[in-house]
């Protein structure tokens, strides 16, 4: 199998450029593109593959992709510039912001619980139908209107997709737009970044298709879905369940089908605000938003301190992830952001970033100054950042940084 690999790689960097070709010889790629920044350089763009199953369109360098819960980077980053800026207290109770939420016995829980991911608040209450993801209002009120399911503080759980509407719905609250527009005009719009969440229809000609492993016999391209109970995750429930402990994969039955996402190649997802979800991006324009972090520009040195710091408790496991993945067992989580427990994100333990369905995956390590984000159209095996492509090409990443001098944090595999 051949495939054209376009871009460039700085001097040192070309072992990221033969991982990158490995990936589609060796690694059932379709369409992916690979960027990295150090101190602010692009030394890495690389992309290649076809942006469609049929082989129909060529990946180009402005490809824009589906990259699911890699968007919740870009989310969270909203809330902390707002909390930057005096308008977003981390500890106050979401209430101050959203009085609805206060409903159910909810009044007391503080924004960094959104955040954490342990505001119990993985689904609405009742299963929402086909379509009404679309429809902001209709969710957000759902959600103030949802009892926890389980004692908010007391655990961790992943909002596959409720994060977005819960951070995306205070952001709304303080600043008067959606969480879309206020990434455009406050971070990437400034930047030139190509990052949409809510991706206009003039951007959908470039937008490649999502498709499922190449060794799945009947697969959809979501990590949800309303017919089926298979998801990325493994095999669920089909909804309603009563509660987490109806069956070992009700949570993930809570977190992805009671919101079902539908086709995720359609206009209408693609248009749509799912902060959690959808961004549609390239892969250089996401490297280009964590390079800010890692450059200490865009946040105060404090606010990337403070959205690394772990929120979980030591060897505390995430009830929905560690369904489908071995992983989650004990999973870190900071403030809207994966932690690199286990070095998915190069040797730094430091370096933060996000994962989503699939394999596509970003992270900025300020003490190398680096960012990276991988973006692809093949479905795999990753959600946190673990997916084999990805972890090759970092892997060669930090092997071409660590020829120009030494790399802040163990070795990988020392």
């Amino acid at each position: 199998m051949t495939v054209r690999v376009h871009g460039t790689c700085a001097p040192g960097f070309e072992g990221v450029r033969a991982e990158f070709e490995r990936s589609f010889t060796e690694r059932d790629e379709l369409g992916a593109a690979v960027a990295a920044t150090v101190g602010g350089e692009l030394v890495v763009d690389l992309w290649g593959g076809d942006a469609d199953r049929s082989g129909t369109r060529p990946w180009e360098r402005d490809t824009l992709v589906n990259v699911y819960s890699t968007t919740k980077g870009m989310t969270a980053l909203c809330a902390h510039l707002l909390v930057d800026r005096g308008e977003l207290d981390l500890d106050a109770p979401v209430a101050r912001y959203w009085p609805e939420f206060a409903q159910e016995g909810k009044a007391d829980i503080p924004v960094r619980w959104l955040l954490g991911h342990r505001a119990g608040l993985i689904a609405p209450g009742e299963p929402m139908a086909p379509g009404a993801v679309y429809d902001w209002e209709k969710v957000t009120e759902a959600l103030a209107a949802t009892r926890p399911w389980w004692r908010p503080g007391t655990a961790q759980g992943y909002h596959a997709v409720t994060f977005g509407f819960l951070v995306g719905e205070v952001v709304r609250r303080i600043t008067g737009v959606s969480l879309g527009t206020f990434l455009r005009a406050e971070v990437t719009g400034p930047l030139d970044a190509d990052v949409h969440v809510g991706t206009p229809e003039s951007e959908h000609g470039r937008c490649a298709d999502m498709a499922p492993p190449v060794r799945a016999t009947e697969a959809p391209p979501s990590p949800s879905s309303s017919t089926s109970s298979r998801t990325v995750f493994g095999e669920a429930p089909k909804p309603p369940v009563g509660g987490l402990t109806d069956h070992p994969m009700a949570p993930v039955t809570l977190a992805l089908q009671y919101l079902p996402l539908g086709d995720v190649n359609a206009a209408a997802y693609r248009c749509a605000e799912i902060p959690a979800a959808n961004g549609h991006a390239t892969a250089r324009g996401i490297a280009a938003v964590y390079a800010e972090l890692a450059c200490g520009r865009l946040l105060s040195s404090g606010a990337v301190e403070r959205l690394r710091t772990r929120q979980s408790e030591d060897d505390e496991p995430d009830l929905v992830l560690r369904a489908g993945t071995p992983l989650a067992e004990t999973w870190p989580w900071g403030l809207g952001y994966m932690l690199n427990q286990y070095g998915q994100a190069g040797p730094n333990p430091k370096a933060f970033g996000h994962g989503g369905a699939g394999g596509s995956y970003a992270f900025a390590d300020p003490e190398n100054g680096v960012s990276y984000a991988y973006t692809m159209n093949r479905m795999g095996a990753g959600t946190s950042g673990e997916d084999l492509r990805s972890i090759h090409l970092v892997g060669a990443l930090y092997e071409g940084l660590g020829e120009r001098g030494p790399v802040q944090g163990p070795m990988m595999g020392a």
